[in-house]
């Protein structure tokens, strides 16, 4: 198939209209089969669920072009599961994670146009999400719902290299005990933007938010979770129940043990003890690992021994190992990549 002409050197990390999109909306107690279509726009009533008490969830994940010509998603039956368990907890109705995959495979198929070549640094960016599409005025779940999945073409997430970030130990909280913070809900991400705009305005790059209970605890960032790496090469990852369960995460902690050989721990992380690790990553869907070279905790600076220059070299192992197996250059284990054609 003949491709867009489009810079994909030069792709940002923003939304790019595509052709098609899925729609399947759930009335009387069932979804309907669900089909493609080219209108982007969605007509709400005034009352709509989704507007008046945010009931809405999302996913998010990439289709590639590999090494072979292949165009391929990577683990896409995980971001269903995750997507059903974010649904039971907002009291919405499942999308099957089965019927999940379809609509992503056939996403990704009408739009092979837009996913970008290989090489380019590209990637085509794929948003399922679902809210509540009929009118609620008392607090209560809606009855009606619409799942929906647009793609997008975007850029590599590091342009022109990846430099390690600065960020701040936070002073909010982006979840709370007991709340919604292990699931993908809209909610928690307006939750943190507040938090994220007053640190790009005192120039961090990210917000370490802390365990809300005792704040004594490392949890995630408004969009990423922790990876930390021990001076004698230990992989340490947070463990907490209001941490979202990142699929990129998973998949880095199988390569690290795996595929490394390295000794990896989820466990509880105190903040104290940040200062006695070597390296530290961001981890998620957009870059994969994004390093970390500071931390700021009120003043007082961490810097991690990796530096500001480079990734450090237990990440940079984890993030070449595992950006192969996605672009098809390191095999893959099995059930990972899910081939689109």
């Amino acid at each position: 198939m003949e491709k867009k002409n489009i810079d994909w050197g030069n792709l940002g990390f923003g939304y790019v209209q595509t052709d098609y999109r899925y729609v399947s909306n759930y009335k009387n107690g069932a979804w309907d089969e669900g089909a493609l279509t080219e209108d982007a726009n969605i007509v709400l009533n005034e009352c709509a669920g989704v507007l008046q008490y945010a009931q809405t969830i999302f996913e998010g994940l990439k289709a590639y072009t590999t090494d072979d010509g292949h165009i391929v998603t990577f683990r896409p039956d995980l971001n269903g599961e995750r997507m059903e368990a974010s649904a039971e907890r907002l009291e919405m109705p499942i999308f099957p994670k089965q019927r999940f995959v379809e609509a992503v495979t056939k996403v990704v198929a009408a739009n092979a146009a837009f996913v970008p070549p290989y090489g380019s640094g590209a990637t085509l960016y794929l948003r399922p999400y679902m809210f509540g599409s009929n009118p609620v005025i008392g607090v209560k779940p809606a009855d009606e719902y619409q799942f929906r999945i647009f793609c997008t073409p975007v850029g590599p997430y590091f342009k022109g290299g990846v430099k390690p970030l600065t960020i701040r130990v936070s002073d909010f909280d982006r979840a709370a005990p007991h709340g919604t913070g292990h699931i993908k809900a809209g909610l928690n991400y307006a939750m943190s933007l507040h938090a994220i705009v007053s640190a790009h305005e005192e120039g961090f790059d990210e917000n370490m938010y802390l365990d809300p209970g005792t704040r004594t605890k490392v949890e995630e960032t408004g969009g990423a979770n922790f990876l930390f790496v021990t001076r004698d090469n230990k992989v340490v990852t947070p463990k907490s129940d209001s941490i979202l369960p990142s699929i990129t995460r998973r998949s880095l902690i199988y390569v690290a043990k795996e595929y490394l050989g390295l000794e990896v721990e989820e466990r509880e992380v105190l903040l104290e003890e940040v200062k006695d690790f070597a390296e530290c990553g961001l981890c998620g869907t957009a870059a994969v690992i994004s390093p970390v070279g500071k931390i700021v905790d009120h003043g007082r600076e961490i810097c991690l021994p990796s530096g500001m220059e480079e990734m450090g070299p237990i990440t940079k192992k984890l993030y070449d190992t595992l950006t192969g197996i996605q672009m098809g250059r390191i095999e893959a284990p099995e059930g990972w990549i899910h081939v689109i054609q």
